[in-house]
């Protein structure tokens, strides 16, 4: 029995290393996971694709391919889904995209997987092997990751040197908070799942790494388990960096503890320095903290910062991009990164602005972060486009990074390197995305505040039959 596993990728990513160039990219932990579920009594030869490192040849030696799915990449997925049936293989399909629009995902598989697949994915297989496979598998309803007799991942299936690293963990799944365009809530619940302490110290142990990766969304949501996680850290003498909120400045203890365990990076969801906007993003607790205060804080324990910040919420107005940057050089954010307020099926965010008729796209191409797919309300489609590729842009010069660094007194050859990574980046947006123009609004537009005529970015003429411009 032969099983390939892909994860496609969209248009940005699929040339070989994407802009982002192999030395910076992490190994992803998805393929691996699932590449271990599969049980072992099943003695099958197990192939995992990364589109973004591997192209994926036009046939495939396999009975069954998996494809893990996102929205960005749901187009792809479908094309291969389409190609690989075609030459007799089964295709099963899950990820986030599937579990938000399975019925959309349905029609493009012979199977799919709804949530987490830790139950399911084995039960499909087996099923499959019995010629008993079923259109639909999902989570188990009394899913649970706290248990110990869960496999670690096959990271040993995937090439080491293609990645920056591989020693990439998870601890935690999900995240108790509603964030109005989070996918997380809406595709999993804000039930946090937790492992167990003893299994991701095993873990950790068995890559015998000490530099490594969290990719938990919200590591900080269960004070008590973080707790223990970030004592039973100490001992390994490792390196770590992860994802938390912003709300880790309002317990000293615990962030003094996050410093001992080893940290020495997070990625932070600032999303706007306009207070208004926190609303907007059902981020209220963020108005809790002083951002510079906390940046402060966190230099001091040798922490470095990845802020994420948000463009085209509701209280945005075409001031805030420099407001942003001015920010971000400011207070020595190590590493900013910005994204384009995106609608995701099924959330929340997309529910009201699909209501509204203020979304202008669904190519789920452009469902990436970085292109504008609905009609801001206080500015027009251009200007958000072109005030994020300007805040990247003014972000990644030489010389605003010399002064986040300074102030950051972060010159290790990690940040230099992101950095560089990141100004490449910013400086060749036009390049890697672009989206059709002109790009037709959808029916029932309400009277939000723009005009309709606003609503469509209409570029100088061309003779080009589909003017193709930058989109964010």
């Amino acid at each position: 029995m032969k099983i390939t596993l892909i994860s496609p990728k969209g248009p940005l990513y699929r040339v070989r290393g994407g802009i982002f160039k192999r030395s910076l990219r992490y190994q992803p932990l998805t393929l691996p996971t699932l590449a271990a579920l599969v049980p072992a009594d099943m003695n099958a030869e197990i192939t995992l694709i990364d589109e973004g490192i591997t192209p994926i040849p036009e046939t495939i030696d396999a009975d069954l391919i998996g494809m893990t799915v996102i929205t960005g990449t749901a187009r792809r997925a479908y094309e291969l889904a389409v190609r690989f049936r075609s030459q007799g293989h089964t295709v099963v399909l899950g990820g986030p995209h599937v579990t938000l629009v399975p019925e959309e995902a349905a029609r493009h598989a012979d199977a799919i997987c709804i949530g987490y697949a830790e139950d399911s994915w084995p039960a499909l297989l087996r099923d499959w092997a019995a010629d008993h496979l079923q259109p639909v598998y999902r989570q188990a309803p009394d899913f649970s990751l706290n248990r110990l007799d869960v496999p670690h991942a096959r990271r040993d299936l995937f090439d080491s040197r293609q990645f920056l690293t591989q020693a990439v963990f998870e601890a935690t799944r999900s995240c108790a908070h509603a964030c109005e365009f989070c996918v997380a809530p809406t595709a999993w619940g804000r039930q946090q799942y937790q492992k167990p302490v003893d299994w991701v110290i095993e873990d950790i142990r068995r890559v015998g790494q000490k530099r490594i990766l969290f990719v938990d969304l919200n590591l900080i949501s269960d004070r008590n388990y973080a707790r223990e996680l970030f004592t039973r850290l100490i001992p390994l003498n490792v390196q770590w960096f992860g994802l938390s909120t912003v709300l880790l400045a309002l317990d000293a203890e615990l962030l003094e503890l996050v410093a001992r365990s080893g940290c020495r990076g997070l990625l932070l969801g600032l999303e706007t320095v306009t207070p208004e906007s926190l609303g907007d993003a059902g981020k209220r607790f963020n108005g809790a903290v002083h951002f510079k205060d906390f940046i402060a804080d966190l230099h001091r324990l040798g922490i470095a910062v990845q802020g994420c910040f948000v463009f085209g919420l509701e209280h945005d107005t075409p001031d805030v991009f420099d407001a942003t940057v001015e920010f971000a050089i400011d207070a020595g954010v190590d590493l900013p990164r910005f994204a384009v307020l995106t609608p995701f099926p099924g959330t929340p965010l997309y529910r009201r602005l699909d209501a509204s008729g203020r979304i202008l796209s669904r190519d789920w191409d452009l469902y990436d972060g970085q292109h504008v797919v609905f009609q801001p309300y206080n500015m027009s489609v251009r200007e958000l486009a072109e005030g994020h590729e300007r805040a990247w842009k003014a972000t990644y010069r030489w010389s605003a990074i010399a002064r986040r660094l300074w102030r950051a007194r972060n010159f290790r050859p990690l940040a230099l390197t992101a950095n560089f990574g990141y100004r490449f980046y910013a400086h060749n947006l036009h390049r890697f995305y672009t989206c059709d123009w002109p790009m037709q609004p959808l029916p029932s537009l309400s009277t939000d505040k723009k005009a309709v005529s606003s609503v469509v970015f209409q570029p100088p003429k061309s003779s080009a039959r589909t003017q193709r411009t930058v989109c964010g």
